[in-house]
């Protein structure tokens, strides 16, 4: 069995995940086989792994940072939120239903076989399980049934890494407070603290922290800068949604920013190529005039539209569409971007309702969903589309509709298995595939955007999207040898949880 180690946090958004990442690279550095683990994820960006189950985004992440290939069994409880009150269950990668937070909490510890078989699977399977936690562990509310914070260490004997962020600020009460309000057997199996995303001289910070260390009795293992690491994020606690238009950037795309957006990662590689500024936006005054329009996936497609029509958006971008703007709809957006949209099961809101009548598709909802990966090439276009013909395409569906054409538009491509994804009719585009932009599609969507303004269309990127997220897991891991004492750390893990 592996040994294993579990990184904590006083807050969501605390930095768990990096953390996590950059130890798993480390230890992948070092020649042991390395997993991630989280017990229970709630996120709304999801992934289909080869064996079509969805798992949560962040331990994609961090597997690829360990070097291997995502499985179910480091997240075997997903949850997606599916309005403020409750979400979909998805256990071992497959949904199990809907429920309130309420009747969840009351369903959770039926879920403790259910993870430890997981675990003990994936322990089997590698030398070392790196495991994070959920929000915060001084949940007091929270605590009994806990199968995701110290409950998850006690079943893993793990030792545990607590990790603060200072720069949201009180870093020093948040940890103190978040030890104080644990159990004394929790208490003992915290080993370490870890400062997180810190800017400014270092010297400064050392009176607190011997000070937190002389009333904690734990001792600090480090302080991680704020990082401009360019990894996948889990939420919508995201730096990203509060970029703005940059000017010196040729190329201004705008993502709506829907309340129920999912799986916005699938615009990092667009955002990072050099000719593009991207920008998330939620309001007709934020979306301006830019270059090519973007409707991302939803948890609640018809929810989001209805939003979409409240805040006069639907207005705005229909008037984009008529004046030769590029509209582009993924998954949800895809659905939106149809005729119609039909829900007779209830899946989501029930009943129908009238998309934005950009593409000639009609979508119903029906409780299955689709879980694939998928590859294919597009259609043969022409007109406006004509230079994204026959490029390879690939990513994975993740959806509970099923939408079919209804008049001129194309399919967007080809797949392998024979089906047809999406649609194309002049300016507009909708696709199921997440990820699309990750591959070629994505460098030929950028020039073509750049030879429709007159640019010079030369611009090839220079490096390939598997490539650059190698390069960004080095430089985190790097960050994190720098910033960490690694040999303590090595010792804790080779201890174990003890109790003294």
């Amino acid at each position: 069995m592996a040994r294993a180690i579990m990184i904590q946090g006083t807050m969501s958004s605390a930095g768990k995940s990096l953390v996590t990442a950059g130890l798993c690279r480390v230890f992948h550095q070092d020649g042991y086989s390395t997993a991630p683990f989280k017990s229970q994820n709630m996120a709304l960006n999801s992934y289909i792994t080869a064996d079509g189950l969805e798992m949560g985004r962040a331990q994609v992440m961090q597997a690829e940072s360990a070097g291997i290939e995502p499985s179910v069994l480091m997240n075997p409880i997903l949850l997606k939120p599916t309005s403020d009150m409750g979400s979909q269950v998805i256990v071992n990668g497959e949904v199990t239903g809907t429920m309130s937070a309420s009747d969840y909490f009351l369903y959770r510890h039926q879920l403790r076989p259910v993870i430890m078989a997981a675990y003990s699977e994936l322990s089997a399977l590698h030398d070392i399980i790196v495991i994070e936690g959920a929000g915060s562990p001084a949940e007091i509310n929270l605590k009994d049934d806990d199968i995701v914070n110290m409950g998850m260490a006690e079943m893993a004997g793990a030792p545990v890494l607590l990790v603060g962020d200072i720069d949201r600020g009180g870093v020093f009460a948040s940890l103190y407070g978040t030890l104080a309000l644990l159990e004394e057997n929790e208490r003992r199996r915290v080993k370490g603290i870890i400062i997180n995303k810190f800017r400014g001289d270092i010297e400064i910070l050392r009176p607190g922290l011997t000070m937190l260390e002389t009333l904690t009795h734990v001792p600090v293992l480090g302080v991680v800068p704020y990082l401009q690491i360019d990894i996948d994020d889990e939420d919508s606690l995201s730096d990203r949604f509060g970029q703005k238009k940059d000017s010196a950037s040729p190329l201004d795309i705008a993502v709506i920013h829907l309340p129920h957006i999912s799986n916005f990662t699938d615009f990092n590689a667009l955002s990072r190529m050099a000719p593009v500024s991207l920008r998330y936006v939620d309001s007709v005054e934020d979306l301006m005039e830019p270059d090519l329009i973007i409707l991302p996936g939803t948890k609640n497609t018809m929810h989001d539209l209805s939003w979409l029509r409240e805040k006069g958006l639907e207005a705005a971008i229909r008037r984009h569409a008529a004046e030769g703007t590029r509209i582009i709809g993924i998954c949800g957006g895809y659905q939106m971007l149809g005729l119609t949209l039909d829900d007779p099961d209830k899946v989501e809101e029930g009943g129908s309702m009238r998309g934005l009548e950009l593409l000639p598709v009609n979508t119903v909802f029906a409780p299955e969903k689709t879980r694939t990966r998928a590859a294919g090439v597009t259609s043969i276009f022409e007109n406006e589309c004509k230079d994204l013909s026959q490029i390879d395409v690939e990513g994975y569906e993740i959806h509970m509709g099923r939408t079919t054409l209804a008049g001129d538009a194309v399919p967007f491509a080809v797949l392998t298995n024979g089906l047809k994804d999406g649609a194309v009719l002049g300016n507009i585009l909708g696709s199921y595939l997440h990820g699309l932009f990750d591959g070629a599609m994505g460098v030929s969507l950028i020039q073509l955007l750049l030879r429709e303004k007159g640019m010079d269309d030369c611009w090839t990127e220079q490096i390939s999207a598997a490539a650059h997220k190698e390069q960004q897991y080095n430089l985190l891991a790097d960050a994190i040898r720098k910033s960490l004492d690694m040999e303590q750390i090595y010792k804790i893990l080779s201890a174990g949880h003890t109790e003294e």
